[in-house]
């Protein structure tokens, strides 16, 4: 399930503004920002549910970036394909004509080009493309993935070597789940001693926080709450996100 689409918010026109926003907004103006002589690719990785699409999504819309998901069933044409039109031309033929008109387009333009799952491309040996693609535009490239992201890449030393920066996304906290709850549970007041309950629980996903906070705010419609903490919610479960135990019969 995309990031993304998971936390679109249901009453609010954009995504909730969590702290790994900010963490990749400052990578973005880094790389926007440097001195000609230093190299343009930023990664962003983190652990699956971190938010890490979401605020891609985000920054990519208030900046004027332009964003592509990786899939892992891609070749390099098609690739270079959904490259072409998210850049927001026609694409050509040939593979080597797409990626030259990719090249050229990302080098007029001086766009940001955030490219998520971004491990879907390490696997699908896209490595030495996207390599291409920075070294003839000098546009700003940002690579999100998982959390072996930056070492997976280490066995790429001519493309390890243009990167300027490396981010790590952070846990969800507290805050977030506050900013999550006002978004996911507008009708019912979740107090904080629960919420951080549901942070411990969650251990750090924005998805599993989500998650439990739509329990909590069901829970508390049937039970008629218009506020609900530890004490109303009581000893029921949480979701942690592991499988339920097998059973013996």
């Amino acid at each position: 399930m995309n990031d993304n689409n998971f936390l679109k918010p249901a009453n609010k026109g954009r995504s909730a503004p969590l702290r790994n926003l900010a963490v990749l907004e400052s990578l973005l103006l880094e790389l926007k920002d440097r001195p000609d002589h230093l190299p343009g690719i930023g990664v962003f990785s983190g652990p699956s549910g971190f938010g890490k699409s979401t605020a891609a999504a985000y920054v990519s819309a208030e900046h004027q970036a332009h964003y592509l998901e990786v899939r892992s069933t891609w070749t390099k044409k098609v690739f270079l394909e959904n490259l072409i039109s998210q850049l927001g031309v026609s694409p050509k033929k040939t593979t080597a004509e797409l990626a030259a008109q990719a090249a050229e387009e990302l080098a007029i333009t001086q766009k940001v080009m955030i490219l998520d799952e971004f491990d879907n491309a390490v696997d699908r040996n896209l490595i030495e493309t996207v390599r291409d693609l920075y070294e003839q535009s000098q546009a700003p490239i940002i690579l999100i993935g998982e959390e072996r992201l930056p070492i997976k890449l280490q066995k790429w030393e001519r493309f390890h070597g243009r990167i300027l920066s490396w981010k790590q996304s952070n846990p969800a906290d507290l805050n977030d789940a506050q900013i999550l709850a006002q978004y996911y549970s507008p009708k019912i007041a979740i107090n904080d001693d629960l919420l951080e309950r549901i942070v411990v629980m969650a251990r750090g996903s924005v998805h599993r926080i989500v998650v439990n906070i739509h329990k909590v705010d069901n829970y508390a419609k049937n039970a008629g709450f218009k506020s609900i903490g530890l004490d109303e919610w009581g000893n029921q479960e949480l979701s942690t996100g592991n499988p339920p135990a097998a059973r013996k019969f």
